[in-house]
């Protein structure tokens, strides 16, 4: 499927970039440049400024690694093409660039950098804007140079956008100073080199070596032949910079076995030099509380990105499973006269108990060509520090927020009782979702206030996940599942089944703690406040305890995932 999927892809950019309209100078002559940019070592949050802008605006773009189209999908917040498993026929989505694959060629094997320099030069000559994504830094232990040589020949246009090089970067990830106060000299040198003087490297305090993973038995021989000390420290890290990044520490005696034992594969970068010995002191980015957990986030498409960037600063990898879909009302000429209401001055106050709350009332107003100067006069509630956050985005400040607990409950106790002398009008527009609790208007009635409870929005089941995902919920795939609501419990359960027994649960509230119990799970972690900030910084505190527990009992880290099953009982349901 995968030879499928490039063949295919190979030939709609062709034929797209055959059928395209050539970018003309005012004095005619076509535009051909190409943009050599730097993506980096792996992590996205690497690239440069000038690098986002030139992903986000091509019209081609070469890649050169497997990884480089899902970066700039994600740069550019696409989805991923529909292929048709039995013609191999591809839909890309609106937007998207031409992919060329400027590092691999239809047999699958590498190409030569003259290769390289052809795939760039063609798609150049099309006229259209072209980005060349290359791993690191374009000019540091690359093809770059070779590629723009081509494109000279050509008389093609290029620039370069340096990027941040994996000989730096992998190891400043690894927790390695490649130099310091008192080793200063810092040499590269990549193994696949047909021939290397490796006593020329003796006197170079540290040694970073390339393409170094499957012969690194006959380089650290070499070396210790060369005359270095078999006590050298050495490191190995692999995958650097993404949450699968692995390192290993050993000696320049013992680097080859230890690596065998740890099944390294490339890429991976190797360090040779006392330097290493700071790694135990240094270590920053495999040591955060979440690093690689896959964390389940079943959240609305809307609302799930903040929590997972807020995962990710931990070290995690979340997925996003949307159990939920917020449609629009199936009458909506309910919401339709409360928007009236609202402008000619029906309510004295309007209670928020959500973003899709806030986001229904905008859209509605905004059909009506009305935008906030519509609230003047009005009272504004919000449930809770982030609904009224999102109300400042739109550039209204809420009248009251709770000060102690942050739900209807929390709103309903600080919430005045009508005045007959005070307050005008006594009547209060509360736009919710259909499924929502009758509390809120019941303690509002009680407070002396007449409410128009109306519909805003639905929420609805959403579709089920992928198979894959399916089977990962349910086998302990992931580390842990973040819940947000007692509707991501039931949904989540109702479209994909219950998470294993080894994954971790973490509920934002008493309530979703509740209900997830009563689906027969057994809550880890309750967030101290009903934020999403609170509840990863809940589930951050949990993975770094499990994680000094272990360290102190001397027994290697570990993920949730990796325990055996049967290691954790579920919750009692009688």
């Amino acid at each position: 499927l995968l030879t499928k999927c490039r063949k295919a892809t190979h030939n709609m950019a062709e034929k797209k970039t055959a059928n395209s309209t050539t970018t003309a100078t005012p004095g005619g002559r076509p535009v051909r440049w190409v943009s050599f940019v730097g993506a980096g070592p792996g992590d996205p949050e690497l690239l440069t400024v000038r690098a986002l802008e030139l992903i986000k605006g091509a019209d081609v773009v070469v890649t050169e690694h497997a990884s480089h189209e899902a970066l700039v999908r994600a740069v550019r917040g696409l989805g991923d093409p529909v292929v048709d498993e039995e013609t191999g026929e591809i839909t890309e989505v609106e937007g998207a660039p031409i992919f060329l694959d400027g590092g691999f060629g239809d047999d699958e094997q590498p190409l030569t950098a003259a290769a390289r320099g052809k795939v760039v030069v063609k798609a150049a000559k099309s006229g259209n804007r072209v980005v060349r994504l290359m791993v690191g830094d374009p000019f540091t232990f690359g093809t770059g140079p070779e590629e723009a040589q081509a494109c000279v020949k050509a008389g093609i246009g290029f620039d370069i956008v340096p990027g941040i090089s994996s000989v730096t970067s992998v190891a400043s990830y690894a927790g390695i100073p490649l130099s310091d106060r008192q080793h200063r000299d810092v040499a590269v040198v990549s193994a696949a080199e047909a021939r290397i003087d490796w006593s020329s490297y003796n006197d170079c305090d540290t040694l970073v070596v390339l393409s170094a993973v499957g012969r690194i038995d006959e380089v650290s021989a070499a070396l210790i032949e060369a005359g270095r000390d078999p006590e050298t420290p050495v490191s190995m890290t692999r995958n650097g910079t993404s949450t699968e990044q692995q390192t290993i520490v050993a000696t320049l005696a013992t680097i080859a076995k230890e690596a065998k034992a740890a099944q390294m594969a490339p890429p991976a970068i190797v360090v040779v030099g006392k330097v290493v010995a700071q790694r135990e002191r240094l270590s920053w980015f495999e040591t955060k509380p979440l690093f690689g957990w896959r964390v389940l986030v079943p959240r609305t498409k809307e609302q799930a990105p903040a929590l997972s960037t807020k995962l990710r600063s931990f070290g995690a990898v979340p997925e996003e499973v949307p159990t939920i879909s917020v449609e629009p009302p199936r009458n909506p000429l309910q919401m339709d006269k409360a928007i009236r209401g609202l402008v000619e001055g029906r309510y004295e106050w309007i209670a928020f108990t959500s973003f899709n709350a806030v986001r229904a009332v905008r859209e509605k107003l905004e059909e009506y060509g009305l935008d906030a100067r519509a609230f003047s006069g009005l009272k504004i509630a919000a449930v809770g520090e982030k609904t009224a956050q999102h109300l400042a985005e739109w550039g209204l400040n809420a009248d009251l927020v709770p000060t102690g607990e942050q739900s209807a409950a929390g709103l309903l106790d600080e919430w005045p009782a009508f005045d007959e002398v005070l307050d005008p009008i006594n009547r209060v527009f509360l736009p919710r979702a259909d499924i929502a609790t009758e509390n809120l208007v019941a303690g509002l009635i009680d407070l002396g206030w007449e409410v128009d409870d109306v519909t805003a929005y639905r929420t609805v089941r959403a579709a089920p996940p992928p198979a894959p995902t399916r089977e990962a919920i349910k086998s302990g795939k992931f580390d842990a599942v973040l819940f947000t609501s007692s509707s991501t419990v039931r949904n989540l359960v109702g479209i994909a089944g219950k998470p294993h027994a080894t994954t971790v649960i973490a509920a934002i509230g008493p309530a979703t703690a509740k209900t997830a119990e009563e689906h027969g799970l057994r809550v880890d972690v309750l967030a101290s406040e009903p934020s999403i900030e609170d509840l990863v910084s809940a589930l951050a505190d949990f993975g770094a305890a499990r994680r000094a527990d272990l360290v102190s009992q001397g027994l290697p880290v570990t993920k949730p995932s990796q325990r055996r099953a049967g290691g954790r009982r579920r919750a009692s349901t009688k």
